[in-house]
């Protein structure tokens, strides 16, 4: 779910400051901006690489050494809504552009609110949760900062988008993985469990995957709006090649949350060549890019390559479900 994050606040940004009145140049940048503060609650898998060193060892693979590791602190203190409320105002203040005394004020302030956070996560959660904090408050300074150097959004602005980053991203948690730590340091007494879209695992599975889906077609659909670009007249009817991957549902394992890298990898991969590939004079391979790519054309291979994926989910899923196993 880490692109879904970004992707999802980055959309439903852009499109409520369309709403609001804003052009699309404006809209799309605090779209951009809420994606990144979405994404910025995972930066606790970085400590994960350490359970790497036990794949190198040969007792466990790569893959599960990582995520063994991650559970240690992933979802934990970086996905609080506590720490978000602390947090977006924080990362607002840190994008002050002005030099004067007041400005200065507001970004010592910034200081004295994220300094804060780091200390009640090693006061709560020990020396990992505060490393982890220490990350997370990091790459919200860099992202606040960049922000204030590069547009002219103002701090309120980027606050709010903070906020709804923030705050968006532990709800896509749920169908993957164990709930977030919903208002640490507090106890976090509801949504304890994961939500089961379906007793059978595949299914449970195959859903979750089509909800990330959806995300990276809303964020397509939204730029396609706001650019004024036609979304169906940018797939190419190669997509439909995505309707084979069925015949994937009678030749490999079934897939679940705890064993998915098989059926995730594979069906990309289609989406990877069906959306990359275009028809050329040369019918044997076909012409990848090799020069700069126009907008229209990175939006052809995206939502192609969407719409095969989609295409390909859907297969699996009828032939998994009228095929008997």
């Amino acid at each position: 779910m880490f692109i879904g994050h970004a992707l999802l606040a980055f959309a439903v940004a852009a499109l409520v400051a369309e709403w609001r009145g804003w052009n699309a140049q404006r809209a799309l940048l605090v779209g951009v901006v809420a994606g990144l503060f979405a994404a910025i609650p995972d930066i606790d898998v970085a400590y994960a690489v350490v359970g790497l060193a036990d794949a190198t060892t040969g007792s466990v693979g790569a893959p599960t050494a990582f995520w063994d590791a991650s559970r240690a602190v992933h979802r934990s203190v970086t996905h609080s809504l506590v720490v978000g409320a602390v947090a977006a105002p924080a990362f607002g203040l840190a994008a002050v552009r002005a030099r004067n005394e007041r400005a200065r004020l507001a970004r010592g302030l910034a200081g004295t609110l994220l300094a804060a956070l780091v200390v009640v996560a090693l006061v709560a959660g020990g020396p990992l949760a505060a490393l982890v904090m220490g990350l997370f408050v990091v790459s919200g300074v860099v992202v606040a900062r960049g922000t204030a150097r590069l547009t002219t959004l103002s701090p309120a602005t980027v606050t709010l988008a903070a906020l709804w980053g923030l705050w968006s991203h532990p709800w896509g948690d749920l169908v993957t993985g164990s709930p977030p730590d919903w208002l640490f340091p507090f106890g976090s007494p509801v949504l304890e469990s994961r939500v089961v879209l379906h007793s059978d695992p595949t299914l449970h599975l195959l859903g979750a995957f089509a909800i990330e889906l959806a995300a990276i077609a809303l964020a397509l659909t939204t730029v396609c709006r706001l650019t004024d670009r036609s979304i169906l007249g940018s797939v190419d009817r190669r997509a439909s090649v995505g309707a084979a991957y069925g015949i994937a549902a009678l030749a490999v394992t079934p897939p679940t949350l705890e064993v998915s890298y098989h059926f995730v990898f594979s069906i990309l991969g289609v989406g990877l060549v069906v959306g990359a590939i275009r028809s050329s004079p040369s019918p044997a391979f076909g012409r990848l890019w090799y020069s700069r790519p126009s907008v229209d054309a990175v939006l052809e291979v995206a939502l192609t390559a969407v719409a095969a994926v989609t295409v390909a989910l859907t297969a699996y899923a009828i032939v998994y479900v009228v095929v008997p196993a």
